[in-house]
């Protein structure tokens, strides 16, 4: 079943309305409105609304036993100005979808478009729009909402689209595709003191000139290898911006990156050693906490050979370069508990990188989506 030009038409209007009114991490409630909206007319048989936070799962379901799939979205924006010049650029300032995530919900949206017409012949689809996939808080609360275990899954899809990559052409492999990672903050405390004799106080400064470099220095291997590991230091504060005040607290930010989550426990126990062990001979107090906590990424073989045969059924041109990727995703959580797979869907070779302030989804790349989707929905479910 194919959409029709009526539907794409409809679709991208959609997902411009979507472009304009960008909601980031834990505020996408608008957004949750809107995605039942467009999908109730599809006659789902269950919507759930509230899922770790704002999420929504639309269910289609045969009547007939038979295999869950899941197909999920992400639905947050990020905190950036939007400079692009699109006539659907973000009306919110300091707020934008320079990510694609609404393109990637329209897709989802393009598939309960067509299983509102035909339903499977067996088991159900359920279409997951998780909210907060950049902060790494969005699939972790899914999954451990109770409501989910209604749902659970036996297979799960999602897609990213990928710049830098022809249009429309998928990069999609087995085992570890995005790395795990992990923000840490070490607060170190001390005492105050006149800068005229910091002697009196207790300073962070040696403390944070020697951790900076031996964080970064724990990171080590190559990336093709699973003990494989990153430390990048990406913020440093200490005293206050003043002149006659010696220091006595300071701020070290660090983010841990990993192939898998094995390595990443002990590159967790090495950076914390590293930290209390300076802090303890400068004689400062050492507090450490942990920020937007992802998980790896990997792909079931299972569910990377049901994506092949959708891709090669429907003509869409495939390979593995360029992956697994540094950068984390938090779809590994779905991954726990059913086989999982997450393919890259080219934006264009010359297209805007992710993040950037002039980016925006091609929406080429909403029937393509869709038809590789749709087509491994099929094929697993009649």
């Amino acid at each position: 079943m194919q959409l029709t030009n009526s539907d794409i038409a409809e679709l991208t209007a959609w997902r411009r309305k979507l472009h304009e009114q960008p909601e980031i991490s834990g505020e996408e409630e608008e957004t949750a409105r809107e995605v039942v909206s467009f999908l109730t007319p599809t006659e789902p048989d269950e919507i759930l609304t509230g899922l770790g936070g704002h999420g929504v799962a639309v269910v289609y379901d045969s009547g007939a036993p038979g295999p869950t799939v899941l197909f999920r979205s992400e639905t947050d924006a990020l905190p950036i100005e939007e400079l692009g010049d699109v006539p659907h650029r973000s009306k919110v300032p300091g707020k934008s979808h320079m990510c694609g995530h609404e393109g990637h919900t329209t897709i989802l949206a393009a598939l309960g478009r067509q299983l509102g017409r035909e339903r499977p012949a067996k088991g159900r689809v359920v279409l997951m729009f998780q909210p907060a996939e950049e902060t790494g808080a969005g699939a972790v609360g899914v999954v451990a909402d109770p409501r989910y275990d209604a749902i659970l899954p036996d297979f799960a899809f999602s897609l990213h689209n990928l710049p830098g990559t022809p249009l429309g052409h998928v990069r999609l492999k087995e085992g570890v595709v995005n790395c795990a990672s992990r923000g840490m903050r070490i607060v170190l405390t001390g005492k105050t003191a006149h800068s005229s004799m910091p002697e009196t106080g207790t300073s962070p400064m040696p403390a944070v000139a020697e951790l900076m470099p031996r964080l970064a220095a724990l990171g080590g291997g190559r990336f093709s290898e699973d003990e494989f590991a990153m430390v990048t230091v990406t913020h440093a504060s200490m005293g206050e911006a003043v002149f006659g005040i010696a220091p006595g607290r300071a701020e070290v930010w660090v983010t841990l990156r990993t192939r898998l989550d094995e390595r990443m426990a002990d590159l967790v126990a090495s950076a914390e050693a590293l930290a209390k062990d300076a802090a303890g001979r400068a004689g400062l107090g050492c507090e450490i906490d942990y920020h937007e906590i992802f998980v790896a990424s990997l792909n079931a073989p299972e569910a990377v050979s049901h994506l092949r045969a959708a891709m090669d059924a429907e003509g869409i041109s495939h390979d593995e370069a360029e992956l697994p990727m540094r950068a984390s995703e938090d779809f590994g959580h779905f991954g726990r508990r059913a086989k999982s797979a997450m393919l890259f869907l080219g934006a264009g070779e010359n297209h805007p990188q992710l993040h950037n302030p002039d980016y925006d989804f091609p929406d080429d790349l909403i029937p393509i989506g869709a038809r590789i989707f749709m087509r491994t929905a099929r094929n697993l479910l009649g």
